[in-house]
């Protein structure tokens, strides 16, 4: 009896000894995964970045502190990599060990991610803008962009089109250049649709081509919409801001007028 009672109390020792090795590493395991996506977040953000993802940066997180090495040519993106870095989720603290040289030459690859993604958005965003114009036959249009310029290809029915479109492709956001090669066909431009056009669709895709322009900061204009005319109020830092507000929300389709009385600059 007394055998048997020892061989169960060490076979329980055992077994406790192996549940709480179990327990260490489950736990080890989850701040390695809790780390490894740490380093991903500011890794990926670094990417995205324009003025960070062609530096040779790296990045390591031990319990809740990352180490930033690599090189940079500005002071101000040291501080911006570690304000992104202290910005994640359970980082607590940054040993920002980046080398600042003002000769320092960031690396060029034929496309980073982050252009990669830059054009994405801007491709996106054209076509977007495209789509809502009332000017613009927009599903005989081709958008490609590459490094933030845009290439226009396929058939429009007028001059008048082809220009509307150019325009547009050049004042959304992220976009350098844009080559306008649409062919016009001078077939009859079909009539918008009759068919309803909410408000508050209206109203929303208003404020959107205001967040897509590189030339209008929507945010400090409201947008309302009612039977279809819009009405624009804020302010805009400028005359030309202002005119350009107007010129964009007009030309969505939808949109019978637009008042824009209490928009000042």
């Amino acid at each position: 009896m007394f055998s048997l009672g020892k061989k169960i109390i060490t076979a329980s020792g055992i077994a406790l000894v192996l549940v709480s090795s179990s327990a260490l590493t489950l736990a080890d395991s989850q701040q390695d995964l809790t780390e490894a996506r740490q380093e991903s977040q500011i890794m990926t953000t670094y990417a995205l970045s324009p003025y960070l993802r062609a530096n040779d940066l790296k990045v390591v997180v031990n319990n809740g502190k990352a180490t930033l090495t690599g090189k940079v040519d500005e002071d101000v993106n040291k501080d911006l990599a570690k304000q992104i870095a202290l910005s994640v989720s359970g980082i607590k603290d940054v040993d920002n060990k980046i080398i600042v040289e003002s000769e320092y030459l960031p690396k060029t690859t034929s496309q980073s991610y982050g252009q990669i993604v830059d054009d994405a958005t801007a491709t996106a965003a054209v076509k977007s803008r495209l789509a809502w114009s009332k000017f613009v036959e927009s599903q005989s249009i081709t958008v490609t962009t590459k490094n933030g310029r845009v290439t226009l290809t396929g058939t429009v029915a007028n001059s008048e089109s082809k220009d509307a479109s150019g325009r547009l492709a050049m004042a959304t956001r992220g976009v350098i250049s844009v080559s306008n090669q649409l062919s016009v066909t001078n077939k009859a431009v079909p009539h918008e649709t009759t068919q309803a056009i909410s408000d508050a669709w209206i109203t929303t895709k208003v404020k959107s081509t205001f967040f897509y322009s590189s030339n209008v900061s929507g945010s400090d204009i409201e947008v309302n919409t009612v039977q279809g005319m819009v009405t624009l109020k804020g302010r805009v830092d400028s005359g030309a801001e202002r005119a350009l507000a107007i010129e964009l929300a007009q030309n969505l389709r939808g949109v019978k007028s637009v008042n824009a009385k209490d928009l000042t600059n």
